[in-house]
Protein backbone atom coordinates (compact mmCIF):
# COMPACT_ATOMS: atom_id res chain seq x y z
CA UNK A 1 0.00 0.00 0.00
CA UNK A 2 1.48 3.23 -0.75
CA UNK A 3 0.05 5.52 1.03
CA UNK A 4 -1.23 5.97 4.78
CA UNK A 5 -4.98 6.77 3.85
CA UNK A 6 -5.48 5.50 0.03
CA UNK A 7 -7.84 6.22 -2.65
CA UNK A 8 -8.53 4.15 -5.40
CA UNK A 9 -9.86 5.02 -8.89
CA UNK A 10 -12.26 3.18 -11.05
CA UNK A 11 -11.69 3.44 -14.52
CA UNK A 12 -14.49 2.00 -16.88
CA UNK A 13 -14.36 2.76 -20.46
CA UNK A 14 -17.51 2.56 -22.29
CA UNK A 15 -19.23 2.87 -25.90
CA UNK A 16 -22.72 2.26 -26.48
CA UNK A 17 -23.40 0.96 -23.08
CA UNK A 18 -26.70 3.07 -21.82
CA UNK A 19 -28.35 0.10 -20.04
CA UNK A 20 -25.71 -0.72 -18.23
CA UNK A 21 -24.66 2.92 -16.30
CA UNK A 22 -27.07 2.36 -13.10
CA UNK A 23 -26.69 -0.99 -12.29
CA UNK A 24 -22.46 -0.73 -13.19
CA UNK A 25 -22.57 2.74 -10.64
CA UNK A 26 -24.75 1.12 -8.21
CA UNK A 27 -22.51 -2.28 -7.72
CA UNK A 28 -19.35 -0.14 -7.74
CA UNK A 29 -20.60 2.25 -4.86
CA UNK A 30 -21.63 -0.63 -2.88
CA UNK A 31 -18.56 -2.59 -2.87
CA UNK A 32 -16.30 0.66 -2.79
CA UNK A 33 -17.79 1.93 0.55
CA UNK A 34 -17.82 -1.55 2.04
CA UNK A 35 -13.62 -1.44 1.76
CA UNK A 36 -11.65 -2.49 4.84
CA UNK A 37 -10.71 0.99 6.24
CA UNK A 38 -13.29 2.84 3.96
CA UNK A 39 -11.10 4.27 1.41
CA UNK A 40 -11.71 7.23 -0.46
CA UNK A 41 -12.80 6.81 -4.01
CA UNK A 42 -12.92 7.84 -7.52
CA UNK A 43 -15.50 6.13 -10.40
CA UNK A 44 -14.14 7.36 -13.71
CA UNK A 45 -16.52 6.43 -16.58
CA UNK A 46 -15.15 7.34 -20.12
CA UNK A 47 -17.51 7.69 -22.83
CA UNK A 48 -15.94 6.73 -26.03
CA UNK A 49 -17.61 8.61 -28.73
CA UNK A 50 -20.87 6.86 -27.68
CA UNK A 51 -23.96 7.30 -30.39
CA UNK A 52 -26.76 6.09 -27.94
CA UNK A 53 -27.74 7.83 -24.61
CA UNK A 54 -24.52 6.26 -22.58
CA UNK A 55 -23.48 9.72 -21.21
CA UNK A 56 -27.30 11.30 -20.53
CA UNK A 57 -27.10 7.74 -18.15
CA UNK A 58 -23.92 8.60 -16.35
CA UNK A 59 -24.89 12.41 -16.16
CA UNK A 60 -28.07 10.65 -14.24
CA UNK A 61 -25.33 9.10 -11.84
CA UNK A 62 -23.67 12.57 -11.87
CA UNK A 63 -26.40 13.60 -9.78
CA UNK A 64 -27.71 11.13 -7.65
CA UNK A 65 -24.20 9.68 -6.67
CA UNK A 66 -20.82 11.45 -5.08
CA UNK A 67 -17.50 10.66 -6.56
CA UNK A 68 -18.30 10.09 -10.01
CA UNK A 69 -16.16 11.65 -12.68
CA UNK A 70 -17.38 11.53 -16.52
CA UNK A 71 -14.73 11.70 -19.62
CA UNK A 72 -16.25 12.39 -22.94
CA UNK A 73 -14.26 11.70 -25.90
CA UNK A 74 -14.35 13.84 -28.95
CA UNK A 75 -14.90 10.50 -30.65
CA UNK A 76 -14.46 6.80 -30.32
CA UNK A 77 -10.76 6.03 -30.73
CA UNK A 78 -11.45 2.57 -29.20
CA UNK A 79 -11.48 0.40 -26.14
CA UNK A 80 -7.45 0.47 -25.42
CA UNK A 81 -7.37 4.12 -25.94
CA UNK A 82 -10.60 4.86 -23.82
CA UNK A 83 -8.87 3.18 -21.17
CA UNK A 84 -5.68 5.03 -21.36
CA UNK A 85 -7.62 8.28 -21.06
CA UNK A 86 -9.35 7.02 -17.83
CA UNK A 87 -5.75 5.86 -16.44
CA UNK A 88 -3.97 9.23 -17.29
CA UNK A 89 -6.69 11.11 -15.52
CA UNK A 90 -6.81 8.72 -12.30
CA UNK A 91 -5.59 9.99 -9.59
CA UNK A 92 -5.70 7.46 -6.93
CA UNK A 93 -3.18 5.48 -5.10
CA UNK A 94 -4.46 2.60 -6.64
CA UNK A 95 -6.57 2.42 -9.88
CA UNK A 96 -8.90 -0.45 -10.73
CA UNK A 97 -9.65 -1.03 -14.84
CA UNK A 98 -12.25 -2.49 -15.97
CA UNK A 99 -15.38 -3.50 -18.36
CA UNK A 100 -18.51 -1.94 -18.33
CA UNK A 101 -20.81 -5.13 -19.30
CA UNK A 102 -20.79 -6.55 -15.85
CA UNK A 103 -19.06 -9.28 -17.16
CA UNK A 104 -16.47 -8.78 -14.76
CA UNK A 105 -17.99 -8.57 -11.39
CA UNK A 106 -17.19 -5.99 -8.79
CA UNK A 107 -17.45 -7.46 -6.18
CA UNK A 108 -13.31 -9.01 -6.88
CA UNK A 109 -12.20 -5.56 -6.34
CA UNK A 110 -12.65 -6.42 -2.83
CA UNK A 111 -10.04 -9.05 -3.14
CA UNK A 112 -7.86 -7.11 -5.51
CA UNK A 113 -7.63 -4.34 -2.38
CA UNK A 114 -6.72 -7.03 -0.09
CA UNK A 115 -3.49 -8.32 -1.82
CA UNK A 116 -2.33 -4.54 -3.20
CA UNK A 117 -2.28 -3.61 0.51
CA UNK A 118 -0.36 -7.05 0.74
CA UNK A 119 2.05 -5.27 -0.88
CA UNK A 120 1.47 -6.20 -4.81
CA UNK A 121 1.43 -4.04 -7.33
CA UNK A 122 -0.31 -5.71 -10.13
CA UNK A 123 -3.39 -8.06 -9.38
CA UNK A 124 -5.15 -9.18 -12.52
CA UNK A 125 -8.16 -11.73 -12.60
CA UNK A 126 -8.28 -15.09 -14.10
CA UNK A 127 -10.74 -16.34 -16.19
CA UNK A 128 -11.94 -19.89 -14.69
CA UNK A 129 -15.38 -19.85 -17.32
CA UNK A 130 -17.04 -17.75 -19.40
CA UNK A 131 -20.24 -17.50 -19.46
CA UNK A 132 -22.42 -16.86 -22.46
CA UNK A 133 -19.72 -17.20 -24.82
CA UNK A 134 -19.88 -19.32 -28.05
CA UNK A 135 -17.18 -22.41 -27.85
CA UNK A 136 -15.81 -21.28 -31.21
CA UNK A 137 -15.26 -17.55 -29.22
CA UNK A 138 -13.77 -19.27 -25.69
CA UNK A 139 -11.60 -21.54 -27.73
CA UNK A 140 -9.66 -19.22 -30.01
CA UNK A 141 -9.55 -16.93 -26.84
CA UNK A 142 -7.23 -19.84 -25.60
CA UNK A 143 -5.60 -20.32 -28.26
CA UNK A 144 -4.64 -16.66 -29.00
CA UNK A 145 -3.51 -15.55 -25.43
CA UNK A 146 -1.26 -19.63 -25.12
CA UNK A 147 0.19 -17.83 -28.88
CA UNK A 148 1.33 -14.35 -27.63
CA UNK A 149 2.68 -16.16 -24.53
CA UNK A 150 5.08 -18.35 -26.97
CA UNK A 151 5.77 -15.53 -29.48
CA UNK A 152 6.96 -12.77 -26.74
CA UNK A 153 9.72 -12.63 -24.73
CA UNK A 154 7.23 -10.75 -22.20
CA UNK A 155 5.28 -13.28 -19.68
CA UNK A 156 1.19 -12.42 -20.29
CA UNK A 157 -0.17 -14.33 -18.04
CA UNK A 158 -3.10 -16.46 -19.81
CA UNK A 159 -7.03 -16.32 -19.59
CA UNK A 160 -6.91 -12.61 -18.77
CA UNK A 161 -8.72 -9.48 -19.65
CA UNK A 162 -7.87 -5.66 -18.80
CA UNK A 163 -9.80 -6.06 -15.39
CA UNK A 164 -6.83 -5.59 -12.93
CA UNK A 165 -5.50 -2.98 -10.10
CA UNK A 166 -2.67 -1.01 -10.64
CA UNK A 167 -0.42 0.66 -7.71
CA UNK A 168 0.51 4.20 -9.11
CA UNK A 169 3.71 3.25 -10.01
CA UNK A 170 2.35 1.01 -12.74
CA UNK A 171 -0.14 3.84 -13.87
CA UNK A 172 2.61 6.06 -14.17
CA UNK A 173 4.83 3.67 -16.31
CA UNK A 174 1.98 2.99 -18.81
CA UNK A 175 1.67 6.77 -19.03
CA UNK A 176 4.98 7.11 -19.79
CA UNK A 177 4.65 4.41 -22.96
CA UNK A 178 2.83 6.46 -25.16
CA UNK A 179 2.68 3.85 -27.97
CA UNK A 180 -0.62 4.20 -30.27
CA UNK A 181 -1.26 0.29 -31.07
CA UNK A 182 -2.13 -0.39 -27.31
CA UNK A 183 -2.20 -3.75 -25.64
CA UNK A 184 -2.47 -2.92 -22.52
CA UNK A 185 -2.55 -6.41 -20.63
CA UNK A 186 0.80 -7.14 -21.95
CA UNK A 187 1.98 -3.54 -21.21
CA UNK A 188 1.17 -3.93 -17.77
CA UNK A 189 3.35 -7.24 -17.93
CA UNK A 190 5.78 -5.74 -19.52
CA UNK A 191 6.20 -3.40 -16.53
CA UNK A 192 6.89 -5.85 -14.40
CA UNK A 193 6.93 -5.45 -10.15
CA UNK A 194 5.09 -7.60 -7.86
CA UNK A 195 2.05 -9.58 -9.69
CA UNK A 196 -0.55 -11.85 -8.85
CA UNK A 197 -3.51 -13.36 -10.28
CA UNK A 198 -7.16 -14.06 -8.84
CA UNK A 199 -9.12 -16.41 -10.30
CA UNK A 200 -12.99 -15.77 -10.63
CA UNK A 201 -16.02 -16.99 -12.88
CA UNK A 202 -16.81 -14.34 -15.79
CA UNK A 203 -20.90 -14.08 -16.03
CA UNK A 204 -22.89 -13.17 -18.87
CA UNK A 205 -22.97 -9.70 -19.87
CA UNK A 206 -25.85 -7.99 -18.43
CA UNK A 207 -27.50 -5.74 -21.04
CA UNK A 208 -26.36 -5.01 -24.48
CA UNK A 209 -24.19 -6.55 -27.35
CA UNK A 210 -20.18 -7.04 -27.42
CA UNK A 211 -18.63 -4.41 -29.14
CA UNK A 212 -15.76 -6.95 -30.21
CA UNK A 213 -17.22 -9.08 -33.00
CA UNK A 214 -15.11 -11.15 -34.62
CA UNK A 215 -12.93 -8.54 -36.92
CA UNK A 216 -12.20 -6.49 -34.26
CA UNK A 217 -10.88 -9.82 -31.96
CA UNK A 218 -8.71 -9.85 -35.29
CA UNK A 219 -7.07 -6.46 -35.35
CA UNK A 220 -6.81 -6.98 -31.07
CA UNK A 221 -4.41 -10.18 -31.48
CA UNK A 222 -2.33 -8.61 -34.45
CA UNK A 223 -2.05 -5.29 -32.35
CA UNK A 224 -0.71 -7.76 -29.00
CA UNK A 225 1.42 -9.90 -31.30
CA UNK A 226 3.14 -7.07 -33.18
CA UNK A 227 3.38 -4.83 -29.96
CA UNK A 228 5.52 -7.12 -28.08
CA UNK A 229 6.97 -9.55 -30.95
CA UNK A 230 9.24 -9.31 -33.77
CA UNK A 231 8.53 -13.52 -34.52
CA UNK A 232 6.33 -12.35 -37.96
CA UNK A 233 9.01 -10.87 -39.44
CA UNK A 234 11.44 -13.93 -38.59
CA UNK A 235 8.69 -16.33 -40.10
CA UNK A 236 8.98 -13.92 -43.14
CA UNK A 237 12.67 -15.25 -43.49
CA UNK A 238 11.66 -18.74 -42.53
CA UNK A 239 9.42 -18.55 -45.14
CA UNK A 240 11.89 -17.50 -47.85
CA UNK A 241 14.35 -20.17 -47.02
CA UNK A 242 11.82 -23.34 -46.89
CA UNK A 243 10.94 -21.65 -50.72
CA UNK A 244 14.73 -21.64 -51.53
CA UNK A 245 14.76 -25.09 -50.36
CA UNK A 246 11.54 -26.61 -51.85
CA UNK A 247 12.74 -24.84 -55.13
CA UNK A 248 16.02 -26.58 -54.80
CA UNK A 249 14.84 -30.12 -54.69
CA UNK A 250 11.99 -29.41 -56.91
CA UNK A 251 15.33 -28.51 -59.12
CA UNK A 252 16.65 -32.00 -58.81
CA UNK A 253 13.64 -33.48 -59.44
CA UNK A 254 13.55 -31.64 -62.97
CA UNK A 255 16.66 -32.73 -63.87
CA UNK A 256 16.54 -36.60 -62.79
CA UNK A 257 13.49 -36.07 -64.70
CA UNK A 258 14.55 -35.05 -68.16
CA UNK A 259 17.67 -37.23 -67.59
CA UNK A 260 15.72 -40.46 -67.75
CA UNK A 261 12.65 -39.01 -69.68
CA UNK A 262 10.30 -39.65 -66.90
CA UNK A 263 7.21 -37.74 -67.61
CA UNK A 264 3.69 -38.43 -66.69
CA UNK A 265 1.22 -38.90 -69.62
CA UNK A 266 -0.27 -36.09 -71.50
CA UNK A 267 2.91 -34.34 -70.15
CA UNK A 268 3.35 -30.43 -71.35
CA UNK A 269 7.15 -29.80 -71.09
CA UNK A 270 7.48 -26.54 -68.25
CA UNK A 271 3.95 -25.72 -67.93
CA UNK A 272 3.39 -27.54 -64.56
CA UNK A 273 7.35 -25.90 -63.16
CA UNK A 274 6.03 -22.46 -63.85
CA UNK A 275 2.65 -22.81 -62.76
CA UNK A 276 3.87 -24.31 -59.71
CA UNK A 277 7.00 -21.93 -59.23
CA UNK A 278 5.17 -18.50 -60.11
CA UNK A 279 1.87 -19.55 -57.38
CA UNK A 280 4.28 -21.18 -54.31
CA UNK A 281 6.96 -17.87 -54.67
CA UNK A 282 4.14 -14.92 -55.29
CA UNK A 283 2.27 -16.23 -52.24
CA UNK A 284 5.43 -16.18 -50.09
CA UNK A 285 6.25 -12.98 -51.28
CA UNK A 286 2.87 -11.67 -50.58
CA UNK A 287 2.94 -13.08 -47.01
CA UNK A 288 6.54 -11.19 -46.65
CA UNK A 289 5.48 -7.69 -47.97
CA UNK A 290 2.26 -8.12 -45.55
CA UNK A 291 4.50 -8.69 -42.94
CA UNK A 292 6.51 -5.65 -43.42
CA UNK A 293 3.69 -3.81 -43.87
CA UNK A 294 2.34 -4.31 -40.80
CA UNK A 295 4.92 -3.36 -38.70
CA UNK A 296 5.39 0.17 -41.01
CA UNK A 297 2.32 1.05 -40.59
CA UNK A 298 2.69 1.34 -36.95
CA UNK A 299 6.15 3.14 -37.51
CA UNK A 300 4.28 5.52 -39.28
CA UNK A 301 1.69 5.75 -36.77
CA UNK A 302 3.78 6.55 -34.29
CA UNK A 303 5.73 8.77 -36.06
CA UNK A 304 3.08 11.11 -37.05
CA UNK A 305 3.04 12.11 -33.14
CA UNK A 306 -0.59 12.79 -33.14
CA UNK A 307 -2.29 12.44 -29.14
CA UNK A 308 -3.55 9.51 -28.57
CA UNK A 309 -7.25 10.63 -27.55
CA UNK A 310 -9.02 14.04 -27.33
CA UNK A 311 -11.27 14.73 -24.41
CA UNK A 312 -14.58 17.08 -25.52
CA UNK A 313 -14.74 17.71 -21.66
CA UNK A 314 -14.84 15.95 -17.62
CA UNK A 315 -17.90 16.65 -15.77
CA UNK A 316 -17.92 15.40 -11.87
CA UNK A 317 -20.24 14.85 -9.06
CA UNK A 318 -21.24 18.12 -6.91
Amino acid sequence: MESRHPTLSVVVPLYNEEGNVAPLCERLEGILMRLPGAPSYEIIIVNDGSADATADRVRDQLRTRKNIVLVNLSRNFGHQLAATAGLDTAKGDAVILMDGDLQDPPELIAEFFDRWQAGYDVVYAVRRTRKGESLFKTATARMFYRIVRKMTKVNIPVDTGDFRLMSRRVVTALHRSPERHRFLRGMVSWVGYRQIGVEYDRDERHTGVTKYPLAKMLRFAIDGITSFSDAPLRLASYLGFCSSFVAFIYAIVVIVSKLFSIHPPAYTPGWASTIVAVIFLGGVQLIGIGILGEYLGRIYDEVKGRPLYLISDIERSQ
